[in-house]
């Protein structure tokens, strides 16, 4: 075996894991395809801030600092994920693409390029939002204007004076409709098929995510009542602004859809004040024009498609039958599927309390159960 753990990954879940098999005496061998630990948060928009605060959001075995503030900025976030490699003395190995993992032998083997690595055990930790998913409209072709997806926006100096159409409400778009907005976009527009819950990123001086800790493990049916009241007494009224009523509650919509609420960091009170309008889905390109669900026809100067990420764990693990239609891993942290021992994921969940905490918690967990399979090989 080249190594007894083998981490994919070497973002913030990749290097929790590591640090905490560490500390159990378990040195693993971590793999990227990246260049640097916390890449793809210094990429990230330049508005972007962490919807959990610092408290919840911190790795096992290292604070955020204080200065960060209570809601983190994508650059620091990205100095953390640095500093948290250099404080573990974690050493990954860059430049490195695992395009399939297979079980041989009683061990595992990851193929990548003419190279192939063994081990006992491997974490899967590449990301829940690891590759764009770019849709494809009829008649985007023709379409003059630009069509981006929203991994490659940076910030809405290159959409002033520009009549912009988003598609997506979830995180991404609702902020990215209100940085449009708020920077000088002629129109914005905000096109919505699946209505989301809005919630406020804080309820008076808490934070919604730690109120969403239990959430996770109470029926919809007992906590959405409450978290509708909530909403109403916090958020208001936004059908009169042309928002559409989210067909189900927060935890409810969650469960059945895998989709978590939107965060409120500035949608509300654009749409309020009329500067994101949101319309119907959109659904096809005729020339310059885009025709929306509801016949709505406009000719914006460019769309950007906040339609969400998939894992992109197929390609790799598709063959081993641990992963439902969506590429998302029937089992995470701990546990592993009985048709795959020594496989186990971790950030690869989309959780209500936020993926950053639950990192954490996956991360103890894994490394506590890699700690007693491999003590029972020895």
């Amino acid at each position: 075996m080249d190594a007894d753990v083998l981490i994919v990954g070497a973002g913030p879940a990749g290097l929790a894991v590591a640090a905490c098999l560490r500390r159990r005496g378990i040195e693993a061998l971590i793999l990227d395809r990246g260049d640097e630990p916390g890449r793809s948060w210094a990429d990230r928009y330049e508005r972007l801030h962490l919807h959990t605060p610092r408290i919840q959001s911190a790795l096992p075995g290292l604070r955020m600092p204080r200065r960060f503030g209570r809601w983190v900025a994508k650059d620091d976030m990205a100095r953390y994920v640095r500093g948290y490699a250099r404080r573990h003395d974690l050493h990954p190995r860059f430049g490195t693409t695992v395009e399939r993992v297979e079980r041989r032998g009683g061990g595992w083997t990851a193929l990548g390029g003419d190279d192939e690595l063994t081990a006992r055990q491997v974490v899967i930790a590449t990301g829940y939002s690891h590759t764009p998913a770019t849709p494809r409209w009829p008649g985007q072709e023709g379409f003059p204007g630009t069509i981006e997806h929203a991994a490659h926006y940076r910030s809405a100096m290159p959409f002033a004076g520009k009549d912009v159409l988003v598609v997506g409400a979830g995180n991404t778009g609702a902020e990215i409709a209100a940085d449009l907005a708020e920077h000088g976009a002629a129109r914005v527009r905000l096109s919505i098929r699946t209505p989301p819950n809005i919630i406020p990123r804080q309820l008076g001086p808490i934070p919604t995510t730690l109120l969403a800790i239990s959430m996770d493990f109470l029926p919809a049916a007992l906590v959405d009542p409450l978290n509708g009241l909530l909403q109403r007494w916090f958020v208001g009224d936004l059908t009169r602004f042309g928002m559409p009523a989210a067909h189900a509650g927060v935890v409810a919509q969650a469960r059945a859809t895998g989709v978590t609420p939107t965060i409120d960091v500035g949608l509300v009170a654009a749409l309020r004040a009329g500067s994101v309008t949101p319309v119907a889905a959109l659904e096809r390109f005729d020339g310059a024009e885009a025709v929306l669900a509801d016949g709505t026809r406009f000719s914006p100067d460019a769309v950007i498609a906040a339609t969400g990420y998939t894992t992109g764990l197929l390609p790799m693990l598709g063959h081993l039958g641990v992963l439902d239609e969506r590429g998302v891993p029937f089992a995470t942290g701990a546990r592993t599927a009985a048709s795959a021992p020594g496989l186990r994921f971790v950030g690869l969940s989309n959780p209500l309390k936020g993926q950053l905490f639950q990192i954490g918690l996956h991360a103890r967990s894994a490394a506590r159960a890699i700690h007693r399979d491999l003590s029972h090989i020895a």
